[in-house]
């Protein structure tokens, strides 16, 4: 049997995933589907650490339509990644898996803080590390978050999910005939201003090294393939 393609990876799980086909809140059953794909990826041997999002419950950028000042709405969406990232804890736990919620925002009731150093020792131990609020900062994204928490835990690759299986040059939902990329460089990635992730995330991922592959878990096994070697997605990076 061919050997898993990385030892260590981040796992940028959106919001929207955990909503399933309701479209806001939490889908219980979707949850415990994720777990399970995570699952096969743990059970490979590989070293998982996972940012969530939180747009099934609230997004910083919404505040503004609401009133909302712009950093207070960011950190209610660091909260709504705070509840994502407990159901997620919730679901593998019940699959066997020792797992723990680190939190940008310090919560100690529910969650550990962010602390660079544990968290590693937590992969090392074989547990899987759910980082939650984001960068703890507001006008950040959790794109940006993932791509920085790698950095910080020298993962190998980070693993965008979202909505379609891959970057295209335009929303492939307005756009039928949007083309998709195989692969990008990440500096013509910022030169087109695509829109898969923002511009701050894909720049540091280039300054730090560290490839990202956009791809879509809404097909069972996905995420496995791509650790295994199979094409998925696009690919960003050198």
């Amino acid at each position: 049997m061919s050997s898993p393609k990385f030892k260590r990876i981040l796992l940028k799980l959106s919001g929207e995933i955990f909503s399933g086909s309701q479209g806001f809140g939490l889908d219980a059953k979707k949850v415990s589907q994720i777990a399970e794909d995570i699952k096969e990826v743990y059970d490979l041997g590989v070293e998982i650490g996972i940012v969530v999002g939180g747009g099934n419950i609230f997004r910083g950028r919404e505040g503004k339509s609401l009133g909302i000042d712009r950093a207070t709405a960011d950190y209610m969406g660091m909260l709504a990644t705070v509840i994502n990232a407990l159901a997620l804890q919730d679901a593998l736990e019940k699959l066997g898996i020792n797992t723990r919620v680190q939190t940008a925002i310090e919560m100690r009731q529910i969650a550990e803080p962010f602390i660079r150093r544990r968290a590693i020792r937590h992969l090392e131990k074989g547990r899987i590390v759910i980082f939650a609020a984001g960068t703890g900062n507001p006008f950040f994204t959790t794109d940006t978050a993932a791509v920085l928490r790698a950095s910080e835990i020298k993962a190998e690759v980070i693993l965008k999910e979202t909505k379609v299986d891959g970057v295209y040059t335009e929303d492939p939902f307005l756009n039928p005939n949007a083309k998709k990329f195989e692969t990008i460089n990440a500096l013509d990635f910022l030169k087109l201003r695509l829109s898969a992730l923002d511009a701050t995330a894909v720049s540091l991922s280039m300054e730090n090294k560290i490839p990202i592959i956009v791809f879509s878990m809404m097909e069972r096994g996905s995420l496995k393939k791509i650790i295994m070697g199979e094409k998925i997605g696009t690919y960003i990076g050198p």
